[in-house]
């Protein structure tokens, strides 16, 4: 898919993805309150599809059900729209919005009666392929070689020995002195 196709299917995957391939998938007008679902999707944000998928089947949580059906969605779109294999995809971001509260009335003592809400979400997963690290990985360790280098040809380990100081003890005043400076 183009650019330009991707800018014409929607605004609303320019402001999840931007330039970058992937899918996203969401669920609205959930039946759950957005604690609770926030916490199933805090489980599987960066994990692999598969895996996200297979802590979502087991876990106990109500809300898991649900997440399960959207992160397999993404996966499905992404596949689909975007050929991208289902063993590179990761859950790139996971979030969810609250939806309208449902407002009901429960009778109570003495006539009165309190409001039950009733809360919903709106559950969005953007799943992307995989992104190498391993370019940056190599800087830090040809930078730690480095200093490494640095520090056996100028005697590191003396100039470290000698840095330290010695911690500065606390002036602790006994009771007569404080009764003194009064």
């Amino acid at each position: 898919m183009s650019v330009q196709e991707r800018r014409a299917v929607s605004a609303r995957r320019e402001s999840l993805l931007g330039e970058e391939p992937g899918a996203f998938a969401v669920a609205r007008f959930v039946r759950v309150t957005p604690m609770k679902a926030r916490r199933v999707v805090d489980l599987v944000r960066g994990m692999g599809v598969d895996d996200a998928l297979a802590t979502l089947k087991f876990a106990p949580q109500a809300a898991a059900a649900t997440v399960y059906k959207v992160v397999d969605s993404a996966a499905a779109n992404a596949e689909g729209t975007e050929h991208l294999s289902r063993t590179d995809l990761v859950v790139v971001k996971a979030f969810v919005d609250e939806g309208p509260t449902l407002k009901r009335h429960r009778p109570r003592a003495q006539g009165r009666a309190t409001r039950i809400d009733k809360r919903t979400s709106h559950i969005t997963v953007v799943v992307g392929p995989k992104v190498e690290v391993a370019p940056q990985a190599k800087k830090a360790d040809a930078k730690k070689a480095e200093a490494k280098q640095d520090d056996a040809k100028s005697g590191g380990t003396a100039k470290k020995a000698a840095a330290k100081k010695a911690p500065a003890k606390k002036a602790t005043a006994t009771k007569a002195e404080k009764k003194e400076t009064r």
